[in-house]
């Protein structure tokens, strides 16, 4: 294996291909059971199981069947979201107490929307982007009825979002800007620099859904000076279905008050006062009723890991790896629908056949993972855990399913 440090050779798609998964990942394989026996190219969607999630999961149970003889909520569960939320911040590149859990990405999505008040006052407007998965349209079309005036900015291509254009929309009658940071459809990444500061300059804040980055990319809240980030575990953070995640920029919390509440926000949760609220001084007054606890213990597992590998060697990987892919398909001919700049690109690489979905289904029967989405076509990540190797086993299966009719979106990609 080529040393680490050696340069590595230029590809078409912008990044770097070295020969072999450095050994530090390597040695992280085994935490993944399920990697022994086929291929996993879902991380986009869903992250395989680390084995030591299960063993958290059945320690919640033990606690949970102990309780007559030992405290189980003081002792190992009230702290559990303090933990959890800690975590999620050092890999958003947050303070420690700025992140939330939420029962999942449309309830932080929402506990935000309920500090606004959009009948009152001039600050209606809500800037949104045309590449946003669907839950975030339907939660901001909702608030038109709260008198929200909801203004998409569309994506010329169905691919990619100028970022531009968004900070034009902003004036002074804008209240937040919402965006996904990198897109579900085509893993076009935005820089979102440009966008927070026109957004603040006009007095505006903005939210980012960084579903599709946080775990596979370097993020960088603090620095940013981003009002909101919203998420979840199921995809890059290896936690599967367990919760959501709402960061608040700390000099922002004291301000807001979430009308999505619930006793778990209340400064003294257990005095079990009579309404209204009195809001904790922390970020947990954007928490509601009681929380996910055996999804939380069951997620730490995989932060835990992201952590201890390191999200710039993650992402240094994760550009590489796309990169290879890239190649690879331009090799074969196939229509690239994701950013070939690796800048402008997520985790994912797309690619443009018009029956995906039968090539998902052949692929699965042939023991590797992936999956589809309508216009986008086949959709496949490798992350930190992946091999080089399995990625060429996998464009090789597809080579013999493609070779069986499959047929190429005759659209033009990127």
């Amino acid at each position: 294996m080529p040393s680490t440090n050696t340069p590595l050779p230029e590809t078409r798609s912008g990044s770097s291909v070295s020969a072999q998964t450095p050994a530090s990942f390597d040695r992280r394989r085994d935490e993944f059971p399920a990697l022994r026996t086929g291929i996993h190219l879902l991380s986009h969607s869903l992250g395989p199981l680390p084995r030591a999630a299960r063993v958290r999961a059945a320690a919640y149970f033990d606690q949970w069947e102990r309780q007559i003889h030992e405290d189980a909520w003081g002792r190992h569960w009230w702290d559990l979201p303090r933990q959890v939320g800690d975590r999620m911040a050092r890999v958003l590149g947050g303070a420690p107490g700025s992140v939330q859990v939420q029962p999942n990405t449309s309830t932080a999505l929402a506990a935000v929307m309920s500090c606004f008040d959009f009948a009152a006052g001039r600050r209606r407007r809500v800037v949104t982007g045309g590449l946003d998965f669907p839950t975030t349209a339907y939660l901001w079309e909702a608030q038109r009825r709260a008198g929200a005036e909801i203004v998409v900015v569309p994506s010329d291509d169905g691919l990619t979002l100028d970022a531009d254009r968004v900070a034009d929309t902003v004036d002074d009658t804008t209240a937040l800007v919402a965006l996904s940071h990198v897109s579900y459809l085509s893993s076009h990444r935005i820089d979102p620099r440009p966008i927070i500061e026109a957004a603040h300059r006009s007095g505006a804040m903005v939210l980012l859904d960084v579903y599709q980055s946080a775990g596979v990319l370097e993020l960088a809240a603090a620095d940013w000076g981003v009002d909101f980030l919203v998420g979840g575990t199921i995809k890059w953070l290896c936690g599967g279905p367990a919760c959501g995640y709402l960061y608040v920029r700390p000099d922002r919390v004291a301000g807001l008050e979430p009308r999505l509440t619930g006793w778990f926000a209340h400064a003294r949760p257990f005095d079990f006062a009579p309404a209204p609220i009195v809001y904790d001084p922390g970020i947990r007054r954007f928490a509601q009723g009681t929380p996910p606890i055996a999804s939380l213990a069951s997620c730490l597992a995989g932060l835990e890991l992201i952590l201890e590998v390191g999200l710039p060697a993650i992402e240094a990987e994760s550009r590489r790896r796309t990169a290879m892919m890239i190649d690879l398909a331009m090799e074969r001919g196939w229509r690239i629908n994701t950013p070939r700049d690796p800048r402008r690109r997520g985790g994912v690489v797309m690619l443009g056949f018009e029956d995906a979905a039968t090539l998902v289904e052949g692929l699965r029967a042939r023991g590797v993972l992936a999956d589809h989405r309508p216009g986008v076509g086949l959709r496949l990540s490798a992350h930190f855990f992946n091999t080089d190797d399995e990625v060429r086993e996998a464009f090789a299966i597809l080579d013999g399913l493609v070779g069986r009719g499959a047929r190429p979106d005759p659209r033009t990609g990127f």
